[in-house]
């Protein structure tokens, strides 16, 4: 198992996205998921802000993927049909697969699609989350048309997932989607969560694989709670899934390989671990978004440690919680870089 060309092992070891701390702002009190991509040669990132309330997702700009600018709100607080009017977490856009290829938005019927999950009551992630589709012909990505019903539901799913659905990863191959995302098997108590996919040619009415999850947790391992947050990519014959696992402690990056999609061998290690105590992702480093951009893997992913006075924000659980980024190579030399162990 040769993940090697996978690996993001340098640290900026700093936020390059931290909430507002603004009362009233979506974001003011963190920032979360990130989900970055290539549109009309600029670089975006669709990420969610947590206001105390609950989620509502936006985008933000770069030119150099280090330094990044809010832009708007796109998936916003009492929009939609009721169902994911409270809090709505948008987590990935129909792209470009391959690896070694600019992560663009692909368009299916003349339109871009975007996957997101919504709670049913304010608060944190508060019940039992579904999972609905919007589209937008929209070139500047901000406004966008939910489907009215979500296109799946832990009602109709297995025992695996009946506690909610989360962080959807939508991918294109050979004519057919595939939306991956994690669930958890109850929404009270100390929960499972694990990964699983469905299948769909048209994007409306989708197929849960027979045999899920396709992910599973590696009980007294370092991934013995949660296996979640898909981000899959391309690289010749073989797919990539990125994802974070999580003992009830810590939530640290790991890498599964496949051939066909469906059937994924875990590398048994993290591949990115939390830092020292005080480092930015000294509790968690997890939620991945990787891209190739000049040669160079961009890991970024949410980094949280805990609150200090000083911090912009304070999340739930008193945690600063913000996105930061890795990379395959040592391109952070001048910006204080620091290198797994």
């Amino acid at each position: 198992m040769n993940i090697e060309p996978y690996l993001t092992p340098y640290k900026l070891g700093k936020p390059v996205l931290v909430g507002s701390g603004i009362p009233g702002h979506f974001d003011e009190r963190a920032v979360d998921c990130p989900f970055v991509f290539q549109h009309n040669d600029q670089f975006y990132m669709m990420y969610v802000g947590f206001d105390d309330t609950g989620y509502q997702t936006a985008l933000a700009t770069s030119n150099d993927l280090l330094e990044w600018e809010h832009l708007g709100v796109i998936l916003r607080r009492n929009e939609g049909s009721g169902w994911d009017s409270k809090n709505i977490a948008g987590t990935w856009i129909l792209k470009e697969n391959r690896l070694d290829a600019p992560p663009v938005l692909k368009k299916w019927n003349n339109k871009y699609w975007l996957v997101y999950h919504a709670y049913p009551e304010f608060g944190y992630e508060e019940g039992s989350a579904k999972i609905g589709i919007a589209w937008t012909e929209d070139e500047s990505l901000l406004e966008w048309n939910r489907l009215p019903e979500p296109i799946l539901t832990p009602e109709e799913g297995a025992d695996w997932e009946k506690g909610g659905l989360y962080k959807e990863c939508l991918i294109e191959s050979d004519g057919s989607f595939y939306l991956f995302y994690n669930a958890k098997n109850k929404n009270k108590g100390r929960w499972i969560e694990q990964t699983g996919v469905a299948f769909s040619t048209d994007l409306m009415q989708w197929q849960r694989y027979e045999h899920n999850p396709v992910l599973k947790v590696s009980p007294e391992r370092w991934d013995s709670g949660f296996v979640s947050d898909p981000c899959i990519l391309r690289h010749n014959d073989e797919w990539i899934m990125y994802f974070f696992g999580y003992n009830y402690k810590q939530a640290q990056e790991g890498i599964a390989l496949s051939k066909d999609l469906l059937n994924w061998e875990k590398y048994p290690d993290p591949i990115i671990y939390v830092g020292e105590e005080g480092s930015i992702d000294s509790i968690f480093a997890h939620k991945p978004s990787v891209i190739t951009h000049k040669g160079v893997l961009y890991h970024f992913y949410c980094s949280c440690r805990l609150y200090r006075d000083g911090d912009r924000t304070i999340n739930y659980g008193k945690e600063f919680r913000t996105i930061s980024v890795a990379a395959s190579q040592n391109i952070f030399t001048a910006l204080s870089v620091t290198k797994e162990i």
